[in-house]
């Protein structure tokens, strides 16, 4: 989204993109983007917080973050859609891997494939 938004901010100035041609300004506002920044910078240092966290205490980090951005998404108008929706879940496996959480072992202890680790909470 913000990686969007400041290629065309940039083709913009650079005179190679029209204003109306923008499309990623329309669906990705500053302040939704603002606070989608905000909601994931919380959900990284909690879980960079962790040290051998149990399961639990996974799920509650992955939950809230979850649950901050369907309030942010609500809050916007639903701007999450199915492209931003899959960055968004890689995203919160990613932060978990690169962490060392055993994402797998992680989900599979709960009896949910990896790919279903947000959706229990995720409304976008």
């Amino acid at each position: 989204m913000a990686t969007h938004v400041q290629n065309q901010k940039r083709r913009i100035a650079a005179g190679t993109l029209a204003e109306n041609g923008a499309y990623a300004l329309d669906l990705w506002p500053e302040a939704f983007i603002a606070a989608v920044d905000t909601a994931l910078d919380a959900y990284e240092a909690d879980v960079r917080s962790f040290s051998s966290p149990p399961d639990d205490k996974v799920f509650a980090s992955v939950k809230r973050v979850v649950m901050a951005l369907n309030a942010i998404d609500e809050e916007h108008g639903s701007r999450i859609e199915t492209g931003e929706r899959e960055e968004l879940c890689e995203y919160i496996d990613d932060v978990l891997t690169d962490a060392g959480i055993d994402a797998d072992g992680l989900t599979s202890r709960r009896n949910i494939d990896r790919a279903e680790l947000t959706d229990e909470w995720r409304d976008w």
